[in-house]
């Protein structure tokens, strides 16, 4: 197996980058979702409710800075962007504490899983891709590691997968037939939620091996 993909969401929401490496840490990869969108309330916004937000792709420049569609996220023309997708009052919010991830800081995936549901893996918005796998054998990865080089990754349990998988990552249409096959064939869940054991540097094409508990 190897590490066939690496993919960073710097908004919470947005849509994100494909990387040739990254820096894996206890909190997860450096600057995934490291910002987010709050309502006048303080209340966090996400693509569940707020779908346009999906529109828009967030990255990190050479310099570590946050862009959105290829502009700083402190612009005024972003922040009119962001409370035209979520609503009057939203803003954008610099927020890096380990609580900002909906479950555990990473989501793995795998090419198999993929192959066998037919749908653009943006749909499932996936942390580390696992290629060289057969079917769907991560539904029996619940418990086990990843070593990749000196990095050791958790796998705690299958997601549960929401509305966000509904909505095409280039149209923007929704498609609630997704999620209603996804519960159907595969119990509503794809893909593991995880987390960083030992932290270090991944990069596409790393060799993976699998322990199981």
């Amino acid at each position: 197996m190897w590490v066939q993909e690496i993919r960073r969401y710097p908004v919470k929401s947005m849509a994100g980058e494909s990387l040739k490496s990254a820096e894996f840490t206890k909190s997860g990869i450096v600057g995934d979702r490291i910002v987010q969108v709050r309502n006048a309330a303080g209340q966090v916004m996400t693509a569940r409710t707020k779908p346009l937000l999906l529109r828009h792709s967030a990255t990190l420049s050479a310099d570590n800075q946050v862009l959105v569609d290829g502009r700083p996220w402190t612009g005024e023309d972003v922040g009119r962007d962001v409370e035209a997708a979520a609503g009057a009052g939203t803003r954008l919010v610099q927020y890096e504490s380990n609580d900002r991830f909906d479950i555990l800081p990473l989501l793995v995936a795998t090419d198999g899983m993929l192959a066998a549901v037919g749908y653009d893996l943006r749909r499932f918005r996936p942390n580390l891709v696992i290629g060289g796998v057969t079917g769907l054998s991560e539904r029996q990865w619940e418990g086990a590691q990843l070593r990749i080089g000196a990095v050791v990754i958790a796998m705690e349990d299958l997601r549960t997968r929401c509305i966000m998988t509904t909505f095409d990552p280039d149209s923007g249409q929704q498609d609630l037939g997704v999620l209603r096959r996804i519960r159907r064939e595969f119990n509503g869940r794809l893909g593991l939620n995880s987390y960083v054991v030992t932290p270090g540097r991944i990069s596409v094409g790393d060799a993976v091996e699998l322990s199981q508990p």
